[in-house]
This record gives structure tokens, sequence and C-alpha cells, in this order.
């Protein structure tokens, strides 16, 4: 294992190592000296585009890797995020040879399994493989893991876990952080997901909750016939919930599929706690009738009692167009960090409220609220939950699936009379009151507390017995900065006068050493003064500044589109490289 482990360093350090060499002189111009350089959108989406080509280079472990970093904001940026968005998990499949043993292994002769099964794959994932097969209950679907995948995931796990400490030096502390987190929380989500066991669990618990909803359809795991590296379900077929042209043929209503979409999802994140994570078009069909199909449980995950209550207040609060209130449930979330500029922020909600709010007033999409917040995340960096960090990303990808079905698909329509056909609403207006009158109990029982305070404070200034202890915060080093300058200016001015005074009574050997430590004195105190230290500019977000942005973005990307299916039935793979990269 570890020396499949070195091979595999030595193979991923050769595909990152020129985009680490390019992160560096963004620090220092010249590596290890030297003023910061500017990276422009244009740039940073080119880097995105050659990443991910590495990534789809390195396999498995690394698809799944950028999968995961796509939810992150709080650690890569809004352009880094948009490329990764588009990385799913179709692979060439393996040898059927290779995945006969598995089955076999697991379950016996294929023969004795299976009245008929088809040796070629109908789709072929980054952990598993699918294949059609029939029994005596009807066909299935048959998931096998690939062959030799554990070792080869376990092997990349080392190398993230070897190669963390170097990329820790080119990414600030805040960012540090995150990645620590995040490497632990990835070992996690890749073996989970390769526990066909739990998938299982995963997908019956999903379908209980819904088995009385006749729009959807959930395939039914075969029990008998599946093991930690095998899930034998039935066979559902459908069309693609993306293929337009296929659906109106069909003659289904697509406004309709794209709200009962849309509801779904809000009772597994808001009601249930328990959610399908991964809502591609690839993993979403739709049957003649208009049924709606899910696909592939592999990544689902679970939202704590808080949290939803959480989402609750969002959604509330963008109803009803409040900034503050939103701004307060994504601070109660840990979506964003409390000491992010309010005024800022407020400014970035109402523009991405305004700018996706169209003729009517009502009607404006959620998916551009929270892509501006995360645009925003990364300028003022967090910790976000992983789950929460799915539930995110959830959000957005429904959307963009609705708006694809509807183009007038409202979102904001649709979540509040969910949330009043539950009562949410009404249950807010009750919470709202009852916080107002604890907030004036607070305040009345303040009022009679504060002049004795008050007053007892004023006899001791009287006294003068009243001491007040204060604490300097210096979160940006600029106290420090300071204090180093002054101490390079005195012995700078100290070496100036003795290498005059050297020079004048003593030996010219002396003089020039005296006059050497001064040339090196006032060289670090050059440098203190060319390096950027603290917040040089505050970040400003106005509807100009926001266009701009945009326009630079589509003038600087020739970055192709990678649409990749990963349902599990299979899709093509198409991909364009940009026309220019950069190191």
């Amino acid at each position: 294992m570890n020396l499949r482990a070195y091979r595999r360093f030595f193979t991923v350090a050769r595909q990152f190592l020129p985009l680490l060499l390019a992160y560096a002189r963004d620090r220092h111009r010249f590596l290890l000296v030297g003023r910061s350089r500017q990276v422009s959108p244009a740039q940073r989406r080119r880097r995105a585009a050659k990443l991910l080509d590495s990534l789809l280079t390195l396999g498995p472990t690394f698809i799944k890797l950028g999968q995961l970093l796509s939810t992150r904001p709080d650690i890569l940026p809004p352009e880094y995020i948009d490329e990764f968005t588009k990385l799913q998990d179709e692979v060439p499949p393996a040898d059927w040879a290779d995945a006969e043993s598995v089955i076999e292994e697991e379950l016996g002769p294929v023969g004795e399994n299976f009245e008929y099964f088809d040796t070629t794959s109908i789709s072929g994932a980054s952990l598993g493989q699918v294949y059609y097969a029939e029994t005596e209950d009807g066909p299935v679907a048959v998931k096998v893991r690939r062959p030799g995948i554990e070792d080869l995931v376990e092997a990349d796990l080392r190398v993230i876990r070897w190669s963390l400490p170097i990329i820790m030096r080119f990414v600030g502390e805040a960012r540090s952080f995150s990645l620590e987190t995040l490497s632990d929380e990835f070992a996690k989500t890749i073996r989970q997901e390769m526990d066909y066991e739990r998938e299982a669990r995963m997908l019956a618990e999903i379908r209980d909750n819904f088995r009385s909803d006749r729009r959807i359809r959930i395939p039914q795991v075969d029990g008998s016939r599946s093991t930690g590296r095998i899930l034998t379900m039935e066979y559902v077929e459908g069309t693609k919930i993306s293929n337009i042209e296929e659906l109106d043929e069909m003659g289904v209503d697509r406004t309709d599929i794209a709200e009962t979409l849309q509801r779904v999802y809000l009772q597994m994140i808001v009601d249930d706690g328990v959610f399908h994570a991964d809502p591609h078009p690839g993993n979403l069909a739709v049957k003649d009738d208009g049924t709606l199909v899910f696909y592939d449980f592999g990544m689902s995950g679970y939202v704590e009692s808080y949290v939803q209550e959480k989402i609750i207040d969002f959604y509330i609060a963008v109803a009803n167009q409040d900034t503050d209130a939103i701004l307060d449930a994504l601070i109660e979330m840990g979506t964003l960090s409390p000491e992010a500029d309010r005024e800022v922020m407020g400014e970035v909600m109402e523009l991405a409220i305004a700018d996706a709010r169209g003729d009517d007033i009502e009607q404006y999409r959620i998916q551009q609220i929270v892509q501006q917040v995360e645009d925003t995340i990364y300028e003022f960096p967090l910790r976000l939950p992983s789950n929460l960090a799915l539930v995110l990303r959830v959000a957005t990808v429904v959307e963009g699936v609705c708006v694809t079905l509807d183009p007038d698909f409202d979102f904001i329509a649709v979540a509040t009379g969910y949330l009043r056909d539950h009562g949410y609403l009404e249950a807010g207006v009750k919470q709202f009151i009852e916080d107002r009158g604890e907030e004036l109990q607070q305040a009345a029982q303040s009022a009679i507390r504060t002049p004795p305070k008050l007053e007892r404070t004023l006899d001791r200034i009287e006294r003068d017995d009243l001491r007040v202890n204060a604490d300097i915060e210096d979160s940006d080093g600029l106290l420090q900065t300071l204090a180093k300058r002054l101490v390079y200016g005195m012995v700078l001015s100290a070496g100036i006068v003795s290498t005059a005074v050297l020079y004048s009574f003593g030996t010219v050997d002396a003089a020039w050493i005296a006059g050497g430590a001064t040339v090196l004195v006032a060289g670090l105190l050059y440098w203190s003064f060319r390096e950027q230290s603290g917040i040089q500019t505050e970040p400003q977000f106005t509807r100009q500044n926001l266009r701009e942005r945009e326009a630079s973005e589509m003038d600087g990307s020739a970055v192709g589109e990678i649409d990749i299916g990963g349902n599990g039935f299979g899709d093509a793979v198409t991909e364009e490289s940009p026309e220019s990269t950069e190191n």
C-alpha cells in the first residue's frame, strides 16, 4: 500500500506542481520574495479548467474530491466552483471479467443468481458500474463496485494527507483550517459512498418517506442480492429530465414536474431531515405518465433539526425580502462569519434580489441569491458545515433543473406555498410575536436593573476607584508591522552613524563590515514597506461592479463545457479544452 501511495504521490505532484508554482507566484512574484500579484477572474477560470483536467486524469478519487470541492465556496473562488460543478463521475467501465469476479465473491455464480445478465455495462461511474439483469421478480439494475477501487482510494487518501502540509503553504490561515477539516470529511464521504449497504439503507429510508406519494418513483432494493460491494435494485426506465424535446413529445407538463421536484426536496430537507444529495439531470428521469424517478443515492446526507429551523427562517426571509433576517439566518447556520461587514453583505443581498427579480416583483431566483452569497463567502472566509454545504449545492442544482424545465419557474412562490401548506409561515408569525414579547420583558428588566448599577459606577468614579482594562486587537498584524519598521529604522540610523565613525577614526575593514550590515537592514526596511499587510482595500459590491465582473469573466473565458452524465443508466462524455492555460 505504501509503495503504491509513493508512486501515486509523484503522479499527483507532476499534475499539480505547475499550478502550485503559479499560486506561489501570486503571493510572491519571485516565489520567495516580491510583492503579490492580482489574478483576474478570467485567469482563475483558466486555472480552474486546467485543474479540472488534472482531476479527470488522476481518476476516481480525485473526481470525487472535485465534486466535494464544488460544494465548498469557503475554500475555492467562485470560478473554481463553477467549473467543478460540471464534474461528474462518468469514466470508462472496467472489464467484465473483473466485475464478474466481484459478483462471484459476493453472491456466487452469476447464472445461479440471475436469469439473465447483460455483461455490457449501461453506466460506468468512478466508484462503481451498473449492469442490466433479470430475476424471477423482473428486471433489475446491478451496481458493482469497481475491482481494486478500495486499494486505489486508500492510496490516494494517503497522498492527500501527505500533500496537505505542502498545500498549506500556498493558502491563507483561514482556508488552511478548512482544508484540514475537508481532508477528514472527504475520507469519510468517499468511504461511505463505497459502502453499498449504507446506500441501500439511505435509499430505503428516503423511499419510505415518500411511500404514499404517487408523483415520484424510487427503485426498491433487492436485499437478497445486495452486499457491501453489490447493490441490486429495481430497474426503472425513464427519460432524462433535461431532455426537453422528448418530454414535450411525451406530452407531460414540465412546469408540474419542476414544482414536484422542488416540493420533494423541500420535504427532504425541511421535514424529513434526510436527502438525496446529487440531483443533477443524470440522476433524475421522467416516466411516460409524468412520474419523477430518482437514481443513485450514493451521495446522501442528514440535516440536523436546528439547521432545518434556520433553513425555514431563511426561506421566509427571502420571501419577505428582509435582508437583515436573511443575514441573521445565514450567520446562525454558520454559513456567514459573524465578523463579516453587515453593510457590505446587505448590499450584496439587495443587489442579488434586485438582479434576480423579473417584471413581477415576486419573480426572483434563489440560485442567484445563494450564488452572490457564495461569492462573498470567499471574500470573507468561513467554515461551512459539510452537510450544510451539500444543502446549499442541492438548492442551486435543483433550481437550475427547474429553470431548464420551465424558464419562468418561480422558486420562491413554490417554496412559499410549501411553507404555507405545512403551517410554517403561521408558525413563523407566532414565533415572531413570542420573540418580541421576550425582548420587551428583557428590556423592562434591564430598565429596572440599570439605575442602581449606574449609581454604583458613578460613586466609584467620584472616589477615584475606577480602573479600565483595554485589550488592543490587532488581527491584521498592523502594530507588529509598525514596530518592526521602527526597529529597522533605529538600527539603520545607528548603523549609518557607526559606519561614519569607523570610517573616520577606525579601520576601513571595520567600516566595510558595518556598512554591509547597514545596507542589509536598509533592504529589510525597504521590503517591509513593499509587503502587503493587513486589509489593503475593502471589497465594494455595487451593481456596476457585478456587471463589470460578469463581463470580464465572459470576455476572458475560453472554456468549453463538460457534460458528463452520472445516472444509473449512462450518458455520453464531451469535453473541450480551453484555448489557453496558465501556469
